[in-house]
């Protein structure tokens, strides 16, 4: 039997690009981004909502829950504006918070642009799926993958999820040696 292939939930949260205003260049990047990063086969289910709190939990809720996507990527909808609401949607579904990936996204972010500091990314855990918000441009969208993508797969080991492989040449996963050991791997 053919191993299925991981399953990544990619949301694009945006007013404009969900009523067809411009075109969503935030899910395409997280797309390409993670192509160059995981050698795991893998499948982008999408996702298009306005950033209104109740659609985008329910689409988050959908991808980690009946489409059982262990990774959940979401860009936009993480400022100071009014209708920025991802991160408190994120919030609401997560089991968990983990703090470090919003606080290494804006530290990166910070060397790039001063307003890195509006930022308000989170990462979380809802069952067996991680979610991690990203800001809207794609390139900081690269910045912040590039930065929090590293402790990505083993975090997934923890919540009892797929093994990822990453593509070393563009980026490496880090996995402590008792987890290499573990899944039988030398340790460097």
């Amino acid at each position: 039997m053919a191993e299925q292939a991981l399953k990544v939930g990619v949301v694009t949260i945006s007013d404009r690009a969900s009523q067809g205003v411009y075109e969503d260049r935030g899910g395409p990047a997280i797309i390409e981004w993670l192509d160059r990063a995981m050698a795991t086969p893998w499948q982008a289910i999408t996702r298009l909502v306005p950033d209104e709190q109740v659609l985008i939990e329910v689409a988050l809720r959908e991808l980690c829950d009946a489409v059982g996507c262990s990774l959940v990527v979401t860009t936009g909808g993480t400022g100071p504006a009014k209708r920025d609401v991802t991160p408190e949607a994120t919030a609401a579904v997560c089991d968990k918070i983990l703090d470090g990936f919003g606080e290494r996204m804006r530290a990166i972010s910070l060397n790039v642009v001063p307003t890195a500091i509006l930022s308000r990314q989170i990462a979380g855990i809802r069952g067996r799926s991680l979610l991690i918000n990203l800001p809207g441009k794609p390139s900081a969208i690269a910045d912040c993958l590039a930065a929090v993508f590293p402790a990505v797969p083993y975090c997934i080991d923890l919540i009892e999820g797929p093994y990822i492989e990453t593509r070393e040449e563009f980026t490496k996963a880090f996995r402590p040696k008792h987890a290499l050991m573990k899944r039988g791997q030398a340790a460097e």
